[in-house]
């Protein structure tokens, strides 16, 4: 009997409904698969019922990699490593579709990381991710709500977002304490270009340092008081970093980079 590493933020999904619901969020036959923490193979299995091209699964916990390994056998590629330390867009030749029911505990950090290391040509084509629900409603939150921030920023500047459902705990073995959300992620077609998408990590950061003061002190800080930007992106320093929509921040960003 397996049992779930709280260390490694493991949480099984056992839920038919939602697996089923997860599965089919995308067409995936004849498609290349990735998953991101399979855990005991649950959505493994339905998703090999579907007929993928190819199947690869990224598993750290070396108990749990070996256990697929007899699960499975040769009907997917067991990658036994950190997703932290993994550069997928070398690693995959062509575009895949990814499935993750990502720790919680670094979730945010998965997800920033395959953003901000992004290159212009995708080397996914869609995500189908599970986060806890209170970080999925800082992902797909909208300028001036009290959840916009760093996260909906940095996730929306070359992503498409939809959300398709919450998830209970008791879908879940063993119970998290909290809920979660099922994300669809997928690439956009435009974007405002930035040359090192370090600076968009920067420039939100110093913003939302302090996000009930008004953008007088961190503008002054990035653009030593620079009117005329402030007159080309029509920004008042009287609002507070949740009142700027994602497009200011990126233009920001771009005149940043322009200095």
């Amino acid at each position: 009997m397996i049992k779930a590493k709280k260390s490694l933020g493991q949480n099984f999904l056992i839920d038919k409904n939602i697996l089923n619901k997860i599965v089919n969020a995308t067409n995936i036959e004849n498609k290349i698969i990735l998953e991101i923490g399979p855990g005991t193979g649950n959505l493994t299995s339905y998703i090999i019922k579907k007929k993928p091209k190819k199947f690869f699964v990224i598993e750290k916990d070396n108990e749990l990699a070996i256990y697929l390994k007899k699960k499975f056998n040769n009907k997917l590629t067991i990658i036994n490593q950190d997703i932290l330390k993994i550069d997928e867009s070398n690693f995959f030749k062509e575009k895949v579709t990814v499935y993750g029911n990502l720790p919680y505990n670094i979730s945010t950090e998965i997800l920033s990381k395959w953003i901000i290391n992004l290159k212009d040509n995708f080397w996914f084509d869609c995500l189908v991710l599970m986060f806890q629900k209170e970080v999925a409603d800082r992902i797909i939150a909208k300028f001036n709500t009290p959840n916009y921030g760093r996260l909906s920023i940095i996730c929306n500047w070359k992503l498409n977002i939809k959300k398709i459902c919450d998830i209970k705990p008791d879908s879940f073995s063993p119970k998290p304490k909290i809920n979660s959300t099922l994300l669809f992620l997928y690439p956009k077609e435009n974007f405002i270009k930035i040359k090192d998408p370090k600076n968009l990590e920067k420039i939100t950061r110093i913003f939302f340092n302090q996000r009930r003061k008004m953008l007088k002190k961190p503008y002054h800080k990035l653009f030593n008081g620079d009117e005329r930007i402030l007159e080309k992106l029509k920004i008042d320093l009287n609002l507070r970093p949740q009142n700027i929509d994602f497009e200011t921040y990126y233009k920001l960003v771009h005149e940043y980079e322009n200095l």
